[in-house]
């Protein structure tokens, strides 16, 4: 798919007409990928925009390609580029890295003082964060902020989350830090060094995640029925 016909920008107020799009989209997305994005309703996008706090892209005729948003949380401690999303049939064309690019420096003209920080199950986001100076994370260094946490109650591995005391789950965590990063060159460098061990960690860790949910939830009813019959 050409990228030439394809305009990456702020979105302004007329971009409303896309907010329903958008999220029909993400939550046809996190479905096919079985795992989540955080549920948004068209009225959230909705405001987003307004108070140009988004990124959208669009071709020449306004057919909608993609979009992000911004959050802030902790009082602006913390800054997070959300709900990243591009059309079907524009996906693998390059098009994800310009709008994370634009998102990235809204951000940085916005909050330029706040840590940036993203949770993604995915290598090809992991990459993009790496090229813009991201470095992987603990949860620990993320916003302690329960709004944002409770943000992740419609995606389908929240209870994991919530096992294990909002310390880890299926995504990963990365975090810019204004005051103490290095270049984007050397996340980079690094990440291309290592992504095939990224790629091997996350999947173990995923299926150990997995694994101790089922095994959690086995345990629970094993005790409800013990309790039950007195077993």
């Amino acid at each position: 798919m050409e990228q030439s016909n394809i305009i990456v920008r702020v979105a302004i107020p007329d971009d409303i007409i896309y907010a329903q799009t958008i999220t029909d989209e993400m939550a046809s997305s996190a479905k096919a990928r079985g795992t989540g994005i955080a549920k948004r309703s068209p009225e959230y996008i909705s405001q987003k925009i307004t108070e140009n706090k988004a990124v959208i892209a669009v071709t020449e005729d306004n057919k909608w390609v993609g979009f992000c948003y911004i959050e802030a949380w902790g009082h602006g401690k913390f800054v997070a580029n959300s709900g990243l999303i591009v059309a079907p049939e524009y996906r693998k064309t390059g098009i994800a890295k310009k709008i994370k690019q634009r998102i990235f420096a809204l951000s940085r003209e916005k909050y330029p003082d706040s840590k940036i920080f993203g949770l993604t199950t995915g290598l090809a986001v992991m990459k993009i964060n790496s090229d813009l100076g991201y470095e992987p994370v603990t949860y620990s260094e993320l916003t302690d902020d329960d709004n944002f946490w409770a943000g992740c109650k419609s995606c389908v591995n929240y209870d994991i989350l919530m096992s294990k005391e909002r310390k880890n789950c299926m995504c990963t965590a990365m975090l810019f830090d204004p005051k103490d990063h290095p270049k984007p060159e050397e996340t980079a460098k690094e990440f291309k060094k290592k992504s095939k061990l990224y790629e091997r960690f996350m999947r173990l860790k995923q299926n150990r995640l997995i694994q101790y949910w089922r095994k959690k939830k086995f345990e629970k009813t094993k005790s409800f029925f013990g309790f039950l019959f007195n077993l």
